[in-house]
C-alpha cells in the first residue's frame, strides 16, 4: 500500500494522532517493504510433478572473472572471503538445481591457477603475478568444491585476449612485455595476440593443455573473443597488414579474411584433437556469436562473425571439433531479426554431427516477470526442439545472486527436478560397475548403504524410490554413499529402491533394485 494511502485511511480513526510514533514508522516500513510478500500466494504456473525417470538436461551457468564480473568481487581480497564467495556461488547453484558451472580461469592471458606458462591473474590478487596469499589454487578449489555437490567444472578460457582495459597496469610478466612478437594493440586500450602467427597458436595449445592435464575438470571452454569485435579497433582493420604481407611474399593464396578464417580453424580443430588425446572425457564447449552470418536463416539481420570475427562457427559445428555448442542466443522470442527459436532451429540444422546443443541465454532480462517468463518459455521450447539431449548456459551467475523470483521460477518451476547430464556417445559407451547395496529398514526409515566397485569411474549415484506405485528420484554426488528415507509418506509405505552408479560421461550402471518384502514392511512397524 503506498504511504500516501496509509496515511489516509489510518486518518480514519480518532485515535490516530495517540498512536506512538514506532508503530507508525514500523507500518510504514511494512508498506514500503511491500506487505504482500508476507502473504504471498504461491504461483500457480508451478506444480510439482513426480517423474517416473530421471530428466537429462545440460543446466550451466557463467562464471566471469575478468573485471571481476562475478567473482572474486573485488581484486584482493583475502582468501578466505574469495573462498567464501565461492561456496555462496556454488550453493546458490545447487539449490536451484543446477548441475554445471563455467568458470574463467584465462581471462587475459593469465592464470586463476597455478601455471608455469602464465601470470597469476590481477584480478585475484590486485597485482599481477602475485600468487594468493596464504597460497591456494583457486581453480582447485573450484573443482574440490562442485565436484563434492556434484556440479560440473568447466575451464573456460578468451585464447587470444592478452590484456584487458579493466585488468590493471601491464606488469613485466605480462604476454604483451613477455612474447611482444604475438601481441598487437587496439585502439580501445586492449591487447591482442595475433591468432594467425604459428607461436600464438602453439602457446594456448600450451595454455589449455597444462589445464587438462593437471586439473580434474570436466570441460574446456572458450568464449566469442577469438578475433575482436570491430569497435575495439574503432572499425578499423585488425593491425596484422605485414604478417599477411609476409604471408603472400612466400607464396600464401589465400585472401585476407580467409588466411585469419584458416588459423582460427586450425587452432579449433587442433585443439579439439589434443584434448581427446590426453582425457577423451573432457568436454570441449565453443560459445561463438549467435548469428553465423545475416540471411541465415532470411529473417535475421545482425553482426556477421564469419566475416568479422572471423570465427566459421558453422564450419566447426558442421565437422564435429566440439562436444557442446552453445551459441549466445540473447535475444527474444519475438524478436523478428534476431528471434530466439529462429536461430536456435538454424543451428539445430547444421548440427549434423549430432553434438550437443546447448545455447546462451541472457539472464539480465529477468528483473521482472515479463523477462523470468521470457526465460522460462525460451527454456521450454529448447526441450521443445532438443528433446532428447536439452540444455541451456546462463549468462550470468549475477541473475541467480539477486533476483529471488527467477530462483522461485527456477527451483519451483522449470528446474524443479535435478537432471543428469545427457550422455556423449560419441566419447565414451561403457558403463560404470553396479555398486553394492545394503538396506536396513527400521522403524521410521530405511537406512540405504552402497558401495562403489570403482570410484574412478563414478561421478553421480541415482538413487530411484517408490511409494505405492509412484517413483521419484534423487541424484547425489560420488562422495555420498548413504540414504534415509521415510518408511511411509503420508501414510503410504516405501516398497521399492533402486541404485544407480553414473559415470562422469553420464552412462548408467545396471539397475541395483531392492524390494522391500512384507518382512521389511513389518520391521518398519515395530
Amino acid at each position: 500500500m503506498p504511504f500516501m494511502n496509509l496515511y489516509l485511511k489510518l486518518r480514519e480513526f480518532k485515535s490516530f494522532s495517540a498512536l506512538p510514533k514506532i508503530l507508525f514508522l514500523f507500518i510504514w516500513i511494512l508498506s514500503l517493504a511491500g506487505c504482500s510478500s508476507i502473504s504471498k500466494k504461491p504461483n500457480p504456473l508451478y506444480k510439482t510433478i513426480h517423474r517416473e525417470h530421471v530428466q537429462r538436461e545440460f543446466r550451466a551457468v557463467w562464471v566471469a572473472t575478468v573485471a571481476n564480473i562475478n567473482w572474486p568481487s573485488e581484486p584482493g581480497l583475502d582468501v578466505a572471503e574469495q573462498k567464501r564467495q565461492v561456496i555462496l556461488l556454488l550453493d546458490l547453484v545447487e539449490k536451484n538445481n543446477l548441475n554445471a558451472v563455467i568458470f574463467q580461469v584465462r581471462p587475459q592471458a593469465d592464470a586463476l591457477y597455478q601455471s608455469h606458462l602464465e601470470p597469476w591473474s590481477y584480478y585475484l590478487t590486485g597485482v599481477q603475478g602475485k600468487a594468493p596469499e596464504p597460497f591456494y589454487d583457486p581453480l582447485q578449489f573450484w573443482l574440490e568444491q562442485a565436484h563434492q555437490r556434484g556440479i560440473e567444472l568447466h575451464a573456460w578460457i578468451n585464447p587470444y585476449r592478452a590484456h584487458h582495459i579493466a585488468g590493471g597496469e601491464l606488469s613485466e610478466l605480462s604476454i604483451v612485455n613477455t612474447k611482444p612478437d604475438l601481441i598487437v594493440p587496439l585502439k580501445n586500450g586492449y591487447y591482442w595476440m595475433d591468432p594467425t602467427h604459428p607461436k600464438t597458436i602453439e602457446h594456448s595449445l600450451a595454455v589449455v593443455m597444462d589445464i587438462v592435464r593437471n586439473y580434474d575438470i570436466d570441460g574446456i571452454h572458450l568464449d566469442d573473443y577469438f578475433y575482436p569485435y570491430p569497435s575495439y579497433n574503432q572499425g578499423e582493420q585488425f593491425p596484422d597488414a605485414k604478417r599477411y604481407l609476409e604471408y603472400t611474399e612466400k607464396g600464401g593464396e589465400l585472401t585476407r579474411d580467409d588466411w585469419r578464417r584458416d588459423a582460427v580453424n586450425d587452432f579449433v580443430k587442433r585443439l579439439y584433437g589434443s584434448i581427446k588425446k590426453e582425457k577423451r572425457h573432457v568436454k570441449l564447449g565453443i560459445s561463438p556469436f549467435g548469428i553465423w552470418r545475416p540471411n541465415q536463416p532470411e529473417t535475421i539481420r545482425g553482426l556477421d562473425q564469419y566475416d568479422q570475427l572471423y570465427a566459421d562457427a558453422k564450419l566447426w559445428l558442421n565437422e564435429g571439433w566440439l562436444d557442446y555448442f552453445t551459441p549466445q542466443l540473447y535475444w527474444k522470442i519475438n524478436q523478428y531479426s534476431q528471434s530466439y527459436p529462429l536461430l536456435l532451429n538454424w543451428w539445430q540444422q547444421e548440427n549434423t554431427k549430432n553434438r550437443h546443443l546447448w545455447p546462451g541465454m541472457s539472464t539480465y532480462q529477468t528483473s521482472d516477470s515479463a523477462g523470468i517468463d521470457e526465460i522460462i518459455n525460451q527454456i521450454m521450447i529448447g526441450r521443445g526442439m532438443l528433446m532428447d539431449k536439452p540444455g541451456m548456459v546462463f549468462w550470468s551467475i549475477d541473475a541467480l545472486q539477486k533476483n529471488l523470483d527467477f530462483n522461485d521460477a527456477l527451483r519451483l518451476g522449470a528446474f524443479q527436478h535435478k537432471a543428469l547430464i545427457p550422455a556423449s556417445p560419441w566419447l565414451d559407451l561403457e558403463p560404470p560397475e553396479m555398486p553394492k547395496v545394503v538396506i536396513r529398514p527400521t522403524k521410521d526409515f530405511v537406512a540405504l548403504n552402497w558401495f562403489p566397485l570403482d570410484t574412478e569411474d563414478v561421478f553421480n549415484w541415482l538413487v530411484y524410490y517408490k511409494y505405492d506405485d509412484v517413483w521419484q528420484y534423487k541424484i547425489l554426488p560420488e562422495n555420498r554413499r548413504s540414504l534415509e528415507l521415510p518408511a511411509f509418506n503420508a501414510g503410504v509405505a516405501l516398497v521399492e529402491i533402486a541404485v544407480i552408479a553414473v559415470d562422469r560421461n553420464g552412462n548408467e550402471s545396471k539397475r541395483v533394485n531392492r524390494v522391500l518384502g512384507a518382512r521389511d514392511i513389518q520391521a518398519a512397524l515395530q
